[in-house]
Order: structure tokens, then C-alpha cells, then sequence
């Protein structure tokens, strides 16, 4: 059954970047690390930034990401020390390299997920975004996460350059052994938005409504179908459908290595950031910033899109917007039936 996922008040979400280094240079990487920084944060660092977020609500989440965050040497600490502080879920999000012997360090108690990243069902597609070889060493991570016992789930990042293939997905995921699939839809963020994909015939690498709705969710359905919990986001708004803004009705942070802490993802291109370790202190970031804008009611719905890439956004003739976008953290989620 299909629902769109209601934005948690009682759960905090943390997506830690505990690092920005990472082995491939992926066409379509959102790292920006003139915004996002190049270090690589220390154990205890890391430990001092876990622990503001670990209280809020009744239950946080956190998920390690980088760059490639197997390239830490202290990720198993870091992962023990999330679960001391009662983070109810860990998961690592990874290109399949998975470096360290990550999975020797850690077990399947302490790590829920370990979500690998696949932007093709064949190698050349995926090959093509993300580097020679990267297909075959993240199947082999996937296996190797799978004979260990670990739960695994998969983000495809659709753009026009890997649309063709989604549909082939299913089959792959299964042979896998995948339990949980995210579709993502691409941003225009880090290398995408600096050219990084091809021109398109004048197009934007973003799908518009009609395909992506074409696409995604007969996808999302037939992976359901083979016992896979598919999560896509909403993107457009239904026709009336009230819009809201998880900057102020939820609980995610996104924390990167220089010490900014952002609420929204689209922001994460700019200086925009509401929040900010200094001093191993988290504090609120100066005026203006992306608190400033999330209640803000404009026609077209989500203000950071219009603001940050308004080329996303469709009008008709007469200036009205032809679909209002949902805020990108809304997601529709499939279960197996």
C-alpha cells in the first residue's frame, strides 16, 4: 500500500558527513567542499557532535555518511559511540568499497543498514556516473554485507542519464538480496549543479512531472510486489494538497565536516545554514538564514526551491505555476503487500 510518509515531530534525523574525502569523483556528487569543508573530523569530535542530537524527541536516527565514510578509520568507534547515546537506528551510507573492513569492525546489532549506492542495473550506465569499476565492487559489497547478516538497502538517484534503467531495478534488487530501496530524485547541488551531467538537449537532468510520474512509482510497485519497502520522494503536490516544510514540523539535521549544521538540504550550495558547531558548541547561525525563509507562502510551495533553483519550477502561459512542489524531504513510501 502506497502513503505519503507524515513528517516525524517525535524523531530527530541526523545526517552526519563525518568526512568529505572520498575514492571516486561521482558526476552527480552534491559534496561541495568550498561549502561543506575537507576535513576529516576526529573520533572525538565526532563523539562531541553525536551527542546534542541524541536526546531529541524519543527516538534519533543517525546515518554516517561523507564523502565515503568507510574511509574513516574511526567509524566502528563512531557507530558504538551513536549507540551509547541511544540513538535508536545507525545506518552507513556507502559507494561499496567499503574500506577499513568496516564489516569485520562492526556487527549486524549495532549497524541497522548499510545502504549502498547504484545509479544503473548495468555497469555501463553506472559506470558512466559514477566511475570505471564501481558497479562490480558495490555488488560484491552488497554481498559480502549480505553472507555477513548485515541489512542492506539501495539508492538510485534518477536522473535523464540512468531513467532508462530504473525499471530494471526489481530484478537486480532481488538477485541482491536488497531489503529496502530509495529512489531518489537528482539535486541540483555540488557537481550536478556545476555541469557535472551532460546537456540534455537543452534539458535539465531533473525528470519533469509527467515522467517521473510515468516511472517511479509502477517502479516502486513492483519492487513492493517482491517484498522490497520502497521509499521515493513526493516531489509534486497533489491538486489542493496542503504544502508543509519539514524545516518547521521536523527534526533533520545535516552536518558537515566545517561545523555547519542546515535543516534543508537545498541550502546545503550556501552560506544558509541555521546552525553551527563553534567551540565544540552547537549554536544558532547569524541572520539571514534558511529558518529565515521555511514559513514563508509562496504559489509555487517549497521557497528554498524557488529561491535556490528555480529552473526546477514550470509555469504556464499566464504565469501560474503548473505544479507546486512538495518540500524534497516528504516521501511516499510502498510496503510489501
Amino acid at each position: 500500500m502506497k502513503k505519503t510518509v507524515a513528517f516525524s515531530k517525535n524523531a530527530a534525523n541526523v545526517f552526519f558527513h563525518i568526512l568529505t574525502k572520498c575514492n571516486l569523483a561521482c558526476r552527480h556528487c552534491y559534496i561541495n567542499p568550498d561549502q561543506h569543508g575537507k576535513q576529516t573530523l576526529d573520533l572525538d569530535t565526532i563523539k562531541a557532535w553525536l551527542e546534542p542530537f541524541a536526546g531529541r524527541g524519543r527516538k534519533a536516527n543517525v546515518i554516517f555518511l561523507g564523502g565515503e565514510p568507510t574511509l574513516h578509520p574511526d567509524l566502528a568507534e563512531a557507530i558504538r559511540y551513536a549507540r551509547t547515546l541511544g540513538y535508536a537506528s545507525v545506518t552507513v551510507d556507502t559507494n561499496g568499497y567499503l574500506f577499513n573492513n568496516i564489516l569485520d569492525k562492526v556487527t549486524p546489532r549495532e549497524v541497522d543498514y548499510f545502504s549502498f549506492s547504484l545509479d544503473g542495473a548495468t555497469a555501463a550506465t553506472n559506470d558512466r556516473l559514477r566511475g570505471t569499476g564501481c558497479w562490480q565492487r558495490c555488488v560484491e559489497g552488497i554481498q559480502a554485507a549480505v553472507n555477513k547478516g548485515f541489512a542492506t538497502s539501495l539508492i538510485y538517484t534518477v536522473s535523464r542519464a540512468n531513467a532508462s534503467e530504473l525499471e530494471r531495478m526489481p530484478a537486480v534488487l532481488k538477485k541482491l538480496g536488497i531489503r529496502r530501496f530509495f529512489i531518489q530524485v537528482i539535486g541540483l547541488r555540488g557537481r550536478s549543479a556545476a555541469g557535472g551531467l551532460e546537456d540534455f538537449a537543452g534539458k535539465s537532468p531533473q525528470l519533469t512531472q509527467a515522467e517521473w510520474l510515468d516511472l517511479v512509482p509502477p517502479v516502486a510497485e513492483e519492487a513492493a510486489d517482491i517484498g522490497i519497502t520502497v521509499t521515493y520522494p513526493k516531489v509534486f503536490l497533489d491538486p489542493g494538497e496542503k504544502f508543509e516544510c519539514a524545516g518547521l514540523v521536523a527534526d533533520n539535521y545535516f552536518i558537515f565536516p566545517n561545523g555547519r549544521v542546515y535543516r534543508c538540504p537545498l541550502c546545503e550550495d550556501f552560506p544558509m545554514h541555521s546552525l553551527a558547531f563553534e567551540a565544540g558548541r552547537l549554536v544558532n547561525a547569524g541572520r539571514l538564514n534558511e529558518n529565515d525563509f521555511f514559513s514563508l507562502n509562496i504559489p509555487e510551495g517549497c521557497v528554498m526551491n524557488r529561491l535556490i533553483q528555480p529552473e526546477n519550477i514550470a509555469y504556464d502561459p499566464d504565469g501560474a505555476t503548473v505544479a507546486r512542489v512538495a518540500c524534497c524531504l516528504l516521501k511516499e513510501e510502498i510496503r510489501p503487500r
